[in-house]
C-alpha cells in the first residue's frame, strides 16, 4: 500500500469514528497503535453536538403530562370515594297517566311537566329532592377535596395542551426531537383513542423506526419514548 493510499484509508477510518464510533471486531483488521491514538484523539476534540430545542420542550412536556394523568388517576379515586357516599344526582317523577321518568335536573322537569297545575306538587317533591341531593353532593365532595381535584386535573391538561402546541412550534434540529415530537403525539392522542386504529399504530411504527436508525447513527444519544 501507498502513502498516499495509507493517508486515505485513515481519513476514511477517522471519520468513521467521528460520526458513529467504529467498533474494530478482534479478528479483523485494525489500526495501529499510534494510528488509533491519533484517530481517538481526533473524536475527542469533535464539539458535543448543540441541545435540541424541540427535545428541550418534550422534556417540560414530558413531565407536565407525568403530572397531568397523576392528577387524573387521582380525581378518579375520588370520584369512587364520592359515589360510596352520594346517591346519584335524580330523582323519579310519575306523571299521571303516563310512566315513571328518571329526572336529573329542573330543565328536565320543565320539559315533562310544563305548565301543568295539576303536578304542581309532584314538582315541588321533585325539586326539594334533586337540590337535597346536590346539596349533600356538594358537601361531601368538599369534605373529600373533589372539586380541588377536579381543578387541578384540568389545570394540568390544560399544560400539556400549551406545551403540546409549544412543541409543534419548535423546529427539531435532531432525530431525537423529531421522536419526541412523534412521542408527544402518540402518548397523548392514543391514551383516549382506540390504541389500534389509525393512525397511532403508524405513529408507533415511525418513531420505533427514527429511534432505531438514530441509534445506529449516534449509539449514545437520547431518545424520547425509547
Amino acid at each position: 500500500m501507498t502513502d498516499s493510499d495509507h493517508s486515505m484509508s485513515f481519513r476514511r477510518v477517522t471519520r468513521r469514528l467521528a460520526l458513529g464510533g467504529l467498533f474494530v471486531a478482534a479478528g479483523g483488521w485494525a489500526l495501529e497503535p499510534d494510528a488509533l491514538a491519533r484517530a481517538t484523539a481526533a473524536t475527542d476534540v469533535m464539539p458535543p453536538p448543540a441541545p435540541d430545542p424541540a427535545v428541550e420542550v418534550w422534556r417540560d412536556w414530558n413531565a407536565t403530562y407525568e403530572q397531568a394523568m397523576c392528577r387524573c388517576d387521582r380525581l378518579q379515586e375520588l370520584e369512587a370515594a364520592l359515589a360510596e357516599r352520594v346517591d346519584a344526582l335524580w330523582t323519579v317523577v310519575s306523571v299521571p297517566g303516563g310512566e315513571e321518568t328518571i329526572v336529573c335536573s329542573k330543565a328536565a322537569l320543565d320539559r315533562i311537566i310544563g305548565e301543568r297545575t295539576d303536578m304542581a306538587e309532584i314538582r315541588a317533591r321533585a325539586e326539594a329532592e334533586l337540590d337535597a341531593r346536590q346539596a349533600h353532593f356538594e358537601v361531601v365532595a368538599t369534605e373529600i377535596g373533589y372539586f380541588a381535584g377536579l381543578k387541578a386535573e384540568q389545570e394540568g391538561f390544560a399544560n400539556v395542551e400549551a406545551l403540546l402546541a409549544a412543541l409543534a412550534q419548535t423546529p427539531a434540529v435532531s432525530l431525537s426531537g423529531v421522536v419526541g415530537k412523534l412521542d408527544a403525539v402518540l402518548r397523548n392522542g392514543a391514551n383516549w383513542e382506540d390504541r389500534s386504529a389509525f393512525p397511532w399504530p403508524q405513529i408507533h411504527s415511525a418513531r420505533e423506526d427514527l429511534i432505531r436508525i438514530g441509534r445506529q447513527l449516534t449509539p449514545h444519544a437520547f431518545f424520547p419514548g425509547g
